[in-house]
């Protein structure tokens, strides 16, 4: 409750005496800044423009909105009845998701869509980085499998947008066991099907480690910075110091880790080039 009043005294004193007005309306409307110029844009200007600023530089997509502009036009989201279970009872988790679900109307961390891209069938899910980051829990992992079977099943090649912060913490050894989750059941889908990951700005943790890393096909989005642990956390444990690229797509594209990079507007035509080249395999 103090914070509640101090923070607005701050506020209040910011608005009579004119200081900081770029960030009080920030505050009032759907107001972005921006990583690169540090400029602040409409949240509308960004949705016209790919979530992409004036200076070039990206803002994470939403999932929904990533897979409008990629899918053509008559692709069906497909839905899961699933529950949410705090399992290791983990402090304010239940306060949390249901802050996310509100947030996002989703009830995960990852939207599955079933249509084409340019008159070619697939089968694509994107992950949402306003639901916990991106992060892989329980249900993440049992959707991102449904969404390989499915793809199997209906012999689709499938299609994935990683944006994930690794593991979620609240769900400790049952977000972790995902991992062997995802990467099961790719083994069978990629002795037939075509996988093709797509990583984003930032795939990190487990999501790296697991169903991203594992493409017939590795596309990186411009500027996605790609690992397992973060930066910090490695000059700390092995008392280095690393270089200023390290994780970034350039680098893993120099070291042969990711096979293109993309600006994001580019990814649907390169998308549909793929499939067209492996249309004989579908049959269709």
């Amino acid at each position: 409750m103090i914070s509640f009043w101090n923070n607005r005294k701050k506020l209040l004193a910011d608005i009579r005496s004119g200081r900081n007005l770029a960030k009080i309306k920030a505050r009032g409307k759907k107001i972005r800044k921006c990583p690169i110029c540090n400029k602040y844009i409409s949240e509308e200007e960004l949705e016209k423009n790919s979530y992409i600023c004036k200076c070039g530089g990206y803002f994470p997509m939403p999932a929904l909105k990533r897979i409008d502009e990629i899918m053509d036009a008559s692709y069906e989201v497909i839905d899961f009845d699933i529950s949410f279970s705090n399992k290791i009872n983990y402090p304010n988790y239940d306060r949390k998701y249901l802050n996310a679900h509100i947030r996002t109307g989703l009830k995960e961390a990852v939207v599955l869509a079933k249509g084409k891209i340019l008159s070619y069938p697939c089968l694509v899910f994107a992950m949402e980085k306003e639901f916990f980051m991106g992060s892989m829990a329980l249900n993440t992992g049992k959707i991102i499998r449904k969404a390989i079977e499915i793809a199997q099943e209906n012999s689709l090649p499938l299609i994935s947008f990683a944006l994930s912060g690794g593991a979620r913490m609240q769900e400790g050894i049952f977000s972790l066991m995902q991992m062997a989750n995802t990467v099961n059941a790719l083994s069978k889908f990629l002795q037939k099907n075509l996988y093709i990951s797509v990583l984003t700005n930032p795939t990190m943790g487990g999501v790296t480690a697991s169903f991203a890393s594992l493409g017939d096909i590795i596309i990186a989005e411009k500027d996605a910075h790609i690992g397992f642990s973060g930066p910090r956390v490695i000059e700390k444990t092995l008392n280095i110091k690393l270089s200023e690229d390290f994780q970034s797509a350039e680098l893993l594209l120099e070291n042969g880790f990711v096979d293109e990079i993309l600006c994001r507007k580019e990814i649907r035509q390169y998308l549909g080039k793929i499939l067209s080249f492996h249309e004989d395999m579908y049959g269709n």
